[in-house]
């Protein structure tokens, strides 16, 4: 009797393991699960002769089919208790799992166990790999990012955060995420930009390991034997891993002059007080020296003055918006 036929005294129809793997992951790297399935196997295929796994599969000892059977030949192969392993190619097979599943649903096959298993898979952060290939790639192809400089994308970083900093301010999640996105590139392109210096090149390996290092170092709570239970108590931590790594001679160090004006008062109104320095803000005339008391004084009160501002200038575009709309 056919092997496919519907007959409640046919033998055991036996297994279908569809094997899927992660691109992201070198080629060889299995799950344990997964190297029982293909060693116990009866039968091994694979419809792509070039997949990355198959020369690892081969260099273990496991022979591979290079065959593409359609659903009704692979449960036929299964007849009389065998298994079959089939290696997904990277578009998953679709032809082969839709016919499984018309041929399940149609209720006249007794059909072989099937199950689905992931021989590797992504771990959190496997997508941030694709946005490292996709910029190498139009690194070297493209006509303009090909030619970036590190000062000519240097405006765009900046123009980037502003825009996250909006989208964050609007509450809009999915533009939140959007920009976040583009905010991410900037990085990702200076990197890369940064592997083709000749004098001290490094990779955006490099910079992670940097600041997964500097974290490492500044939470001590975390990560060392330090304890802390309160947000002070983290600040206090932070500063004083972040002045013995500096060594700076001026709590003025480190502050960036070209940010904008209120956000470069408060920064340094800031300093100054961590540092407890009996430093009184300078006296003058005009509107700057009112401005830096005022950023001061939010800052001393724990409101961000740039922040502060913007929230102010959104209503003053709103209420605009609205005489515009009327015609007054």
């Amino acid at each position: 009797m056919n092997a496919t036929t519907a007959d409640a005294t046919a033998p055991d129809q036996g297994r279908i393991v569809l094997l899927t793997t992660s691109h992201r992951v070198a080629p060889g790297l299995l799950s344990w699960p997964a190297w029982q399935a293909l060693r116990t196997a009866d039968r091994v295929l694979c419809a792509d002769g070039a997949h990355p796994q198959l020369p690892y599969l081969r260099e273990a000892g496991i022979r591979v089919d290079e065959a593409a059977p359609t659903a009704e030949e692979l449960v036929d192969a299964c007849a009389g208790g065998r298994t079959a392993v089939v290696v997904a190619t990277g578009e998953g097979d679709p032809a082969l799992t839709d016919g499984l599943a018309r041929l399940a649903g149609s209720g006249r096959v007794r059909m072989p166990e099937l199950e689905l298993l992931p021989a590797s898979y992504d771990l959190p952060g496997a997508r941030l790999l694709d946005l490292v290939q996709v910029m190498d790639r139009i690194r070297l192809e493209c006509p303009w990012s090909s030619q970036r400089t590190h000062k000519g994308l240097a405006k765009y970083a900046i123009e980037e955060a502003y825009e996250l900093v909006e989208a964050i301010e609007d509450g809009d999640r999915d533009e939140l995420r959007e920009e976040l996105g583009d905010v991410l590139l900037q990085v990702v392109f200076h990197a890369r930009i940064a592997e083709e210096d000749p004098g001290a090149p490094f990779s955006v390996d490099d910079v992670a390991g940097t600041i997964v290092d500097k974290l490492i170092h500044r939470h001590p709570h975390v990560f060392g034997d330090e304890t802390a239970s309160t947000p002070e108590e983290v600040r206090e931590h932070w500063l004083r891993t972040k002045a013995a790594e500096k060594q700076r001679t001026s709590v003025t160090e480190g502050v960036p002059l070209g940010q904008p004006g209120l956000a470069l008062a408060a920064k340094l109104a800031s300093r100054v007080r961590t540092a407890g320095l009996p430093v009184p803000l300078p006296s003058g005339e005009g509107i700057g020296y009112e401005l830096l008391a005022l950023a001061a004084r939010a800052e001393a009160e724990g409101t961000d003055p740039e922040a502060a501002l913007r929230a102010a200038a959104r209503a003053y575009r709103d209420a605009i918006r609205a005489v515009e709309a009327t015609g007054a």
